[in-house]
């Protein structure tokens, strides 16, 4: 009996898969790939199963989907199939395809265009752009699909139903920046259902974004609406042993075969890192000295929880929310104590801001707080008018404290100066948002202080925007009669 070829693992060595309900959209992508002549491997339809599952509601259950694979095992196919589908099955508006290098962007448009003409599909195309930099496909229908290579404003103005961004090692904050908001516009529309891919081979030193990704991937928190897939092997794991190959590569066996592995490795003898990365997968570490560095120190920040953390008293504390740059998140944090001892806690931390000024007001009604407020400089003073408006339908009439400037890059600096002196305090409960932000927030010089860097951030940090004014809200000295304590809640 002749034995069956070794082929590479068809199942990631990383993953993080969110809860859904059906997973039948995959089966779309699947057969626009047999259409076009391609029949994928067991590897990308595990990807497809677990990225395209759906909620009750018909939402995708992930939001982002993140795909890690070193090269030449067949990410771009899996790519092509997803946006053919997008256009002609899923009827997509605007499908954004980006790559790092023109080549790249000008290559997968070539591909996919072939793909099409070639295809029962192609009557259904209205007009095909091929001017450099504009290369577009569009369909009769109004669907269509651009090709970009990547640059600080890339996407900025186009309202986008999908983001497909290739070559992720190589995804500048300030790209990222420009390109996921143009979702917003369409997430409140009817019918809409809007998802942004990260797909890459393993992230270099500068890789800021997928690092931050491969974190978020790392940690033992609620994924969210977060899909992530890695083919690697592990780190310090033996490159010349055959089974981390087979681990890190599931095409190995099908597309690549043992001996190029085997010449590539020792043409790569010069630069052993550079096949450790790119073949198997491992990523290069992100520089100590990053300019990108994170401004609170993770361990003074750790040492912030403490399990004989105070509770927080109805009538002493103030409330603060803040707003993602996008759009895509809101936060409330509650404080209390005083700015000598002050205490912290998200309380609410969700998608979008309609569901904003309502809960503020509840929770406002709940708290009775000494003061409330927010960074009215940032993207939270968008909301002073409905969170005021809904305060003054239920009566409440406190003041809505709004931060200027000067106060809110004060107020960051003391928030700093609490967590590296040991003064800010957190009870031990669940408060990943948070972490998240505090792990990733770095410093935007503003003159001679400076303020969290929003502009930057790879992950929504507005818990600690709204931690920050939370804390610089309370009073200057603890109350002197205490009231009875409320018990908190963790979101």
């Amino acid at each position: 009996m002749m034995a069956h070829p070794r082929i590479g693992s068809q199942l990631p060595r990383i993953s993080r898969v969110p809860d859904s309900v059906t997973n039948a959209a995959a089966a779309d992508v699947i057969e626009m790939a047999a259409l076009a002549g391609v029949d994928l491997d067991p590897w990308q339809r595990w990807v497809l199963n677990n990225a395209l599952g759906e909620r009750e509601d018909g939402k995708w259950s992930a939001f982002e989907a993140v795909l890690v694979v070193p090269r030449q095992c067949g990410k771009s196919a899996l790519l092509e199939a997803l946006m053919m589908a997008a256009l002609f099955v899923w009827s997509e508006k605007t499908v954004i395809y980006s790559a790092h290098r023109f080549d790249t962007a000008q290559e997968t448009f070539m591909r996919l265009r072939n793909l099409i003409e070639q295809s029962e599909f192609a009557d259904e195309v209205a007009k095909i752009y091929t001017a450099n930099g504009k290369e577009a496909i569009v369909l009769k229908s109004g669907c269509r699909v651009k090709f970009m290579a990547r640059s600080r404003g890339t996407g900025r103005g186009f309202s986008g139903d999908r983001i497909i961004l290739d070559e992720a090692y190589d995804l500048a904050p300030a790209s990222l920046g420009a390109m996921v908001p143009t979702m917003s516009a369409r997430s409140m529309l009817s019918g809409s259902n809007p998802q942004i891919w990260y797909a890459s081979s393993a992230a270099h030193s500068s890789s800021l974004v997928l690092h931050s990704l491969r974190r978020r991937a790392l940690a033992e928190t609620d994924p969210g609406r977060f899909f992530y897939a890695e083919w690697s092997a592990e780190d310090g794991a033996d490159p010349d042993d055959r089974d981390n190959w087979y681990q890190a590569n599931p095409a190995l066996g099908v597309r690549i075969s043992e001996e190029f592995v085997s010449d590539e490795q020792r043409a790569l003898a010069h630069s052993p890192q550079e096949f450790q990365r790119e073949r198997l997968g491992i990523p290069d570490p992100l520089p100590e000295d990053s300019s990108h560095a994170a401004k609170l120190p993770a361990e003074e920040w750790a040492a912030t929880v403490r399990k004989d953390a105070a509770k927080p008293v109805t009538g002493q504390c103030t409330l603060a929310y803040d707003v993602s740059r996008d759009g895509e998140w809101a936060s409330i944090v509650l404080a209390w104590g005083s700015q000598s001892s002050p205490l912290i806690q998200v309380i609410d931390h969700r998608r979008d801001v309609g569901w904003l000024p309502e809960a503020f007001r509840r929770l406002v009604d709940k708290w009775k707080p000494l003061a409330i407020g927010c960074n009215g400089a940032g993207p939270a003073g968008a909301q002073v008018g409905p969170v005021t408006l809904a305060l003054a339908e239920a009566g409440i009439k406190l003041p809505l404290t709004q931060l200027n400037t000067v106060a809110y890059k004060q107020a960051c600096g003391a928030f700093y100066t609490d967590v590296v002196e040991g003064r800010l305090v957190r009870p031990p409960v669940a408060q990943g948002p948070l972490d998240n932000a505090a792990a990733e927030a770095s410093e935007r010089r503003l003159g001679d202080a400076w303020a969290w860097d929003i502009r930057n951030a790879t992950v929504p940090i507005a818990p600690l925007v709204a931690a920050t004014v939370a804390r610089a809200l309370l009073p200057t000295r603890p109350p002197r009669r205490p009231s009875r304590p409320a018990e908190i809640f963790s979101f």
